[in-house]
């Protein structure tokens, strides 16, 4: 655990690392990011064994929830980094000429990232690749929910980092709130609203930009012309992958009632066959966090304003395991719809067609992830065009934060800024626009004094 009277000493290291220029050659760049990629490849069994220690992952799902996509987005970004760093012209008008305008990528400086534990891997990294790719030192502040993590975060970043690039605070909410007195030039949070706003009120005392990913309720819309089994399936995956313990997992399902019977003997089959009869005893099902956690979860089932438990509606606090469940019957003023379940919880509601979908969406607040599931296109972009979310993906859910060149953040209550790919590099810069003007000519028309003449022409051109 870090000391909170060392924390001052790590940022002005990272300061000072900042202004000898180190980081801030295309070149040096790459070098970090190589040894990022590095790190990952070189420590893979460990990071799996922290990850299996903390939050129960099964080793393929944290592989590729974790691993494999940090180091995908690592070689896009090597891949991209020369054409992102570019100056980009820009034209200018007939008045302006001759000259020539253009848009110069520059590091904003020492970055602040605080990383939550529900991937507290992919959480922590993904948004060190742009703030490196764009030239920035970074402090990182791994999640103390997960120790482990955080232990061997806090391990490693020393081996393949030099201390004025990259260094790690490890601690609570004296180290955090320690860490967010200190002047930074962004901070990029990934966590809960109410955490996100003590991250926005300490960073205004800096004038500091944030990026905030939060959360919230994301619903999934099935319609009754959708595929139902795989919409069903695809639903059960993305919603019980890690356990339910995802941001952008679907956190209720809209049906259709004419086929809400059949959505649900399908959700029940995809579940059977993905975990078995047994999910407790699956090598492919995740844990809940923390006892905490677990039995939050479990209130949460216990409080009521739904009609039947379809399957699940179990839990073992001892193991951390609460089963995969879907509830039916659901009122819309139930605790499970209060807030984002964060966990293997899913309601389903009956709804009578497509508007009424999505008037219940727009009667809540923005959902960082929207799902919607029908075999008809306009139906599909009438959702789109008709609702507001961080993100969508339509007949299959999760897969659009994967694509690196999709910004992936939230609106409204489920966040403020994107990153991923060339948006997580434009988040970590500032594009400084220059006017390049040659000396000659220097037409008298522009200066004092203004006569008749002169502000006809003025006039004119302008």
């Amino acid at each position: 655990m870090t000391s909170v009277d060392h924390i001052p000493e790590i940022v002005q290291e990272l300061r000072a690392g900042f202004r000898a220029g180190a980081p801030n050659d295309v070149t040096s760049r790459r070098t970090q990011l190589r040894r990022l990629r590095a790190l990952f490849v070189e420590q893979e069994d460990r990071i799996l064994d922290a990850l299996a220690t903390d939050v129960g992952k099964p080793r393929i799902e944290a592989y590729t929830s974790e691993i494999a996509f940090t180091i995908n987005e690592i070689d896009h970004t090597l891949q991209h980094l020369n054409a992102w760093t570019k100056p980009k012209k820009i034209g200018v008008p007939i008045t302006f000429k001759p000259g020539k305008a253009m848009l110069r990528p520059e590091p904003l400086g020492t970055v602040c990232i605080i990383a939550p534990w529900n991937y507290p891997v992919q959480l922590l990294f993904a948004p060190l690749i742009p703030a490196l790719a764009a030239g920035n030192t970074a402090v990182l502040k791994p999640s103390e929910v997960t120790p482990s993590v955080a232990a061997l975060v806090e391990e490693l970043v020393p081996k393949y980092f030099d201390s004025s690039t990259v260094a790690v605070v490890t601690g609570a909410v004296e180290q955090t709130t320690a860490l967010l007195k200190e002047r930074f030039e962004h901070i990029f949070y990934t966590g809960n609203g109410q955490v996100g706003r003590i991250v926005m009120r300490a960073a205004a005392e800096h004038l500091t930009p944030v990026t905030l990913e939060l959360g919230g309720k994301s619903p999934a819309i099935v319609l009754a012309d959708a595929n139902i089994d795989v919409a069903a399936k695809r639903i059960a995956w993305a919603k019980f992958l890690n356990a339910g313990q995802t941001c952008v997992a679907p956190d209720y399902v809209l049906v259709e009632e004419k086929i809400e019977d059949q959505f649900l003997t399908a959700l029940t089959d995809a579940v059977t066959t993905f975990y078995g009869d047994d999910p407790q005893q699956s090598a492919d099902y995740a844990r809940i966090v923390n006892e905490g956690h677990h039995d939050r979860l479990m209130k949460l089932l216990s409080d009521g304003g739904y009609e039947a438990t379809v399957f699940g509606g179990t839990g073992d606090r001892k193991t951390r395991y609460v089963a995969p469940t879907a509830l039916t019957g659901v009122k819309a003023d139930a605790a499970v719809m209060a807030d984002e379940i964060f966990g293997p919880i899913l309601p389903v509601l009956a709804i009578g067609d497509v508007d009424e979908a999505i008037r219940f969406v727009n009667d809540r607040e923005k959902p960082l992830a929207l799902y919607a599931f029908s075999s008809d296109d306009d139906t599909l972009e009438h959702v789109v065009a008709n609702t507001s979310a961080g993100g969508v993906t339509l007949n299959h859910a999760v897969l659009h934060l994967a694509v690196p060149d999709l910004p992936f953040g939230g609106v409204g209550e489920s966040g403020i800024g994107a990153y991923h790919g060339k948006s997580g590099f434009d988040t970590f810069s500032h594009f400084k626009p220059v006017l390049d003007k040659p000396t000659r000519p220097d037409p008298a028309l522009m200066y004092p004094p203004y006569n008749a003449n002169k502000q006809k022409i003025i006039r004119k051109f302008m």
